[in-house]
């Protein structure tokens, strides 16, 4: 199989390298090392880490260099929980700067309630939001749109464990209540992890395939997830156990869904997000190993 290099670009996660959430993960690793080897290892995108500088032309140049381009930035939204003024402010500077780094895509999270990064099992205590938190959600980011478009970007909500928009039957709520103009980061990894089958992966992927705007690559090791189920642990423990790794290192069969993004002709990018403890994970030989796999894969 093979997809086409003008429309789908690869990217990497600097949460390989340093952990925002989980701080301690990776903090002996700079900045400079850490786009050095996205580039050696073959990639050409990032998103940003805590440890990017957070002035474009500062950053820009040091990109540059490299050959990396930025394609995205997590944003957090609270919706259902906060005024709507004060994410779309927050929300207007965030776009700005990705607008001035070349990005097209506003990777989202609705992070009312949200339990990711907290001390609680993340399949026990997960959120659920009222009719009215629902209302609250999608009326939102169907603001965020508009201001997206402003600059010729698009939103993207990113469905992800721990948090009130997680499940399929929640992400396809989300889809069906927003706007046309309100588009989906596809992530593997989250999507398995939730609800511990391929055909889960697959359904959702092809249900949105022509509304995904971004995906994240990043597979599960099951044997992890059966054991943050038993012990009921949080979201950060898992990650620290290697819950997640990389394409082609864990459960999910990654064929189906690179033949389904390209029998749909999706365009966009395509980013290994996957995060473990690097003193554990070397990232260097992770992001070879799997830019191997994905070459060997589609061909890119």
């Amino acid at each position: 199989m093979t997809m086409n290099p003008e429309k789908v670009k690869l990217g990497i996660a600097p949460i390989a390298w340093t952990n925002d959430d989980l701080p301690e993960l990776g903090k002996e690793n700079t900045f400079e090392q850490c786009v050095s080897e996205m580039a050696l290892a073959g990639f050409t995108g990032s998103e940003v880490g805590n440890k990017y500088p957070n002035d474009p032309e500062v950053l820009k140049p040091k990109l540059d260099i490299r050959g990396i381009q930025i394609c995205n930035a997590w944003f957090s939204t609270f919706f259902a929980t906060r005024p709507q003024e004060e994410t779309i402010e927050e929300f207007i500077k965030h776009r700005d700067f990705l607008h001035e780094m070349g990005a097209k895509v506003i990777g989202c999270s609705e992070q009312s309630y949200s339990i990711q990064g907290l001390d609680k099992p993340i399949f026990d205590e997960k959120p659920e939001f009222t009719e009215e938190e629902w209302a609250k959600v999608a009326a939102g980011y169907n603001k965020l749109a508009e201001l997206a478009a402003e600059k010729g970007m698009k939103v993207s909500l990113h469905h992800h464990m721990g948090t009130g928009i997680q499940t399929p039957e929640e992400t396809d709520k989300f889809m069906e209540m927003t706007n046309d103009d309100v588009y989906l980061l596809f992530d593997s990894g989250h999507m398995y992890y939730s609800e511990g089958t391929q055909e889960s992966v697959e359904k959702l992927l092809t249900k949105c395939v022509d509304q995904i705007a971004h995906v994240h690559l990043k597979d599960v090791r099951e044997e992890v997830v059966a054991e943050v189920k038993e012990d009921k642990l949080s979201f950060l423990e898992g990650v620290k156990m290697g819950v997640f790794t990389i394409p082609g290192d864990g459960a999910i069969d990654f064929d189906p869904i690179f033949k389904i993004l390209e029998e749909a002709d999706y365009e966009g990018w395509m980013v290994v997000e996957a995060e473990q403890d690097p003193a554990k994970a070397n990232p260097f030989e992770y992001a070879v190993q799997t830019r191997g796999f994905i070459e060997e894969k589609t061909g890119l």
